[in-house]
């Protein structure tokens, strides 16, 4: 096996899980309608190698939610299962996007039955729950907003004109299906619903320990690291220096946002380009499904 393909392996074994294989070909190899089309915007940004450092991003930015932390470190963790948990969510994504509308609709369901049971109180006695809709729509946004985010900075076709306002839309669709109520349907809605958010967010015990463990504890072998890194370090540049001091993330007030945004720039094109020459065989078959049903 050449060193394409173990990273390649490793990389797709971590993302998906264990059940990857078979639901990579569930999401592209299953008949029927899709909700989106291969090459409308929503499809571009969620198959594109940038997801990877928008997910790291979106992690960061959901943390600082007191409530959606509290939920996590409740009835999840990332110290124990850290990367089982990034595989629901990145199988959730493709399935949504890509798969047939029953199976979409199936693991929206899962979803929902999985949140019934994430409940509990914060320090404070306050009650939370998984299915609040107000507790999703900051997890959609911090998503969406991460993804776009990461898509225009280290994307292979970044959106443009209206395409991104489509982009949000189509993100909406499966929001509001979930249990979002009112999600944005525009990038200036997106902006306002995270302003929105503003009063509420902080950066928890809990959440600076989640991402600490996140940045220095990756569970890869020795190859994949120095990649893994570069994708975090990436992430770490999108985010704003007052979320990188809520979570304890490095923010040298002496580096300015040219420099950043440089930095953050070289880091993410060599990131994520190894990572679509690691995966280039994996997604030769897929594209090829898809163009076949297109």
């Amino acid at each position: 096996m050449t060193l394409r393909d173990r990273l390649g392996a490793e990389l797709f074994r971590k993302v998906a899980g264990p059940d990857g294989p078979r639901n990579r070909q569930r999401v592209h190899g299953t008949p029927g309608p899709r909700w989106f089309a291969p090459d409308s915007p929503i499809a571009r940004v969620h198959g594109d190698a940038s997801m990877f450092v928008g997910g790291i991003r979106a992690i960061m930015l959901q943390s600082l939610h007191p409530a959606a932390m509290q939920g996590v470190a409740d009835h999840s963790g990332y110290r124990g299962d850290m990367w089982g948990r990034l595989a629901q969510v990145s199988t959730y994504i493709a399935m949504t996007t890509f798969g047939a509308e029953r199976d979409a609709l199936q693991v929206i369901r899962a979803v929902q039955r999985a949140h019934e049971s994430v409940t509990g109180t914060m320090p404070d006695g306050t009650p939370y729950a998984a299915s609040d809709p107000h507790l999703l729509g900051w997890v959609h946004a911090a998503e969406v907003d991460s993804f776009l985010l990461a898509h225009d900075r280290f994307g292979h076709r970044p959106l443009v004109g209206a395409e991104r306002d489509e982009y949000v839309a189509q993100t909406a669709h499966v929001a509001a299906l979930l249990g979002v109520t009112d999600p944005p349907t525009t990038e200036s809605g997106l902006r306002a619903t995270l302003d929105g958010y503003r009063p509420e967010l902080a950066g928890t015990p809990a959440a600076r320990d989640a991402i600490a463990f996140l940045v220095w504890h990756p569970d890869l072998p020795i190859v994949a690291r120095p990649a893994y890194l570069a994708l975090v370090g990436a992430a770490v540049s999108l985010t704003p220096e007052w979320q990188r001091r809520e979570l304890g993330l490095p923010h040298p007030p002496v580096l300015d946002a040219a420099l950043d945004r440089t930095v953050g720039h070289a880091l993410g094109k060599v990131s994520t380009g190894a990572i679509r020459w690691a995966m280039a065989s994996g997604h030769a078959e897929a594209h090829e499904i898809q163009r076949a049903r297109a």
